[in-house]
């Protein structure tokens, strides 16, 4: 596996696992295997509390001067924060229709109980940490998310005499990236630690609700870039949703391609500025920022995803856990960018908010380089409307003519 991309690794890793868990009896893959993905899972929940936490702490501290920016990142940030809200909503509106997990259900741990959903007005008063450390203690990951975007807006808020404290977080940010991406190395191995036991005991049986996994994602998509997207840039904008789409193709594509919302950048810019007329001083701004924050590929495919592992443990989720599953997608976004394995990583939490099996994020990690390219393009599409409705508001959009676009 010596050269080969992360993601390919992890699809050879479930391969493997479904090879050898078909021919493995199961309390061989159980005594064995399953150690493995243990390891995997433990290593993960090392790294989310710190990372997530450094990561927001930097990503709200890098608004720049907010007397200055004020007006335009509080547009900009308002609305990636309500379309990837929408986007989880959608993403669970999908789960719940097209049922991916349904009939196909494994027991939970005998130490497994579901929690008892609390009052919606609970949930969010719940956000707020009265002992922020005791929240990242016991791994209270909305308290730690709402602690850490103060503590970032404070740093900038507070100027130079914070500076040491943003280089501190910073560097620390930097060191938990490093973190994850060794973490992330290891998990081809424990992705087939995981599902070799679930196949051993299972069979394949248990592989065939990720068709529609994968369709649930991509309808999804599909459904906010069609109807999210196309409203605000015709409604705000006042730009032909074809227009809009037309001149995004470019970055769309290499989105697609790369599945990197940073890698795309300098491609999203150039055709926002020449395709959509936006200026460069709100392309400069808007699309940085957005490749942070702004993850509503990923925050849909929460959605789908948490539905779908607890279908497949045969796990109701109340309106109210549902809630958290929306909210959760919704902050953690803020600090997923830069992560490698950002999704895996984010399913991970958001699974954990609601007390759903952590197992589960095997059964997606094998597709997630398919599902990735699906909400990569999505971000990068939100990323691009977002610019240009931030533009349009501040009267520095020039909407072109369809003639003057370059594909």
């Amino acid at each position: 596996m010596g050269k080969m991309r992360l993601s390919t690794k992890i699809l050879v890793g479930l391969v493997l696992g479904v090879i050898v868990g078909l021919f493995v009896p199961t309390a061989f893959a159980n005594t064995f295997l399953k150690p493995i993905g243990t390891l995997f899972i433990r290593l993960i929940k090392m790294v989310i509390v710190p990372l997530v936490f450094s990561s927001l702490v930097v990503g709200a501290s890098s608004v720049g001067d907010v007397k200055k920016l004020g007006r335009m990142g509080g547009k900009t940030i308002a609305y990636y924060l309500i379309t990837t809200a929408i986007a989880v909503i959608i993403g669970l509106t999908l789960g719940n229709i097209l049922q991916p997990g349904a009939g196909l259900e494994l027991p939970v741990d005998a130490k497994y109980e579901g929690k008892e959903a609390p009052a919606i007005v609970d949930v969010l008063l719940n956000v707020i940490p009265t002992n922020p450390l005791d929240a990242l203690v016991n791994g209270n990951m909305l308290q730690i998310i709402f602690f850490a975007i103060f503590v970032g807006i404070s740093i900038t808020v507070v100027g130079s005499k914070a500076e040491p404290v943003k280089s501190f977080f910073d560097g620390f940010a930097e060191i938990m990236y490093k973190i994850t991406g060794l973490v992330m190395e290891v998990a081809p191995y424990g992705v087939f630690g995981l599902i070799a036991p679930v196949v051993a005991q299972y069979g394949l049986d248990v592989l065939a609700p990720l068709a529609m996994v994968i369709f649930a994602v991509y309808l999804g998509a599909i459904i906010h870039g069609a109807v999210v997207y196309s409203t605000a840039v015709k409604v705000i904008g006042k730009m032909s949703p074809i227009t809009f789409f037309k001149g995004i193709f470019p970055a769309q594509v290499i989105a697609f391609s790369t599945c990197s919302s940073a890698g795309t950048l300098p491609a999203t810019i150039q055709s926002v500025e020449e395709n959509l007329g936006v200026s460069n001083d709100v392309a400069s701004f808007v699309l940085p920022l957005g490749a942070t924050i702004n993850m509503d590929g990923t925050s849909l495919y929460q959605g789908v995803c948490a539905l779908f592992v607890a279908q497949v443990y045969g796990l109701d989720l109340s309106m109210g856990q549902q809630l958290t599953v929306v909210l959760t997608g919704t902050l953690a976004s803020i600090g997923a960018a830069g992560v490698p394995g950002a999704g895996l990583i984010m399913l991970t939490m958001v699974l954990a908010s609601v007390g759903l099996p952590l197992d589960g994020v095997a059964l997606v990690a094998g597709i997630d380089r398919i599902l990735d390219m699906a909400r990569t393009t999505l971000n990068v599409t939100g990323d691009a409307s977002a610019a240009v409705i931030v533009a349009a508001t501040e009267n520095d959009l020039t909407i072109p003519s369809d003639s003057n676009i370059s594909a």
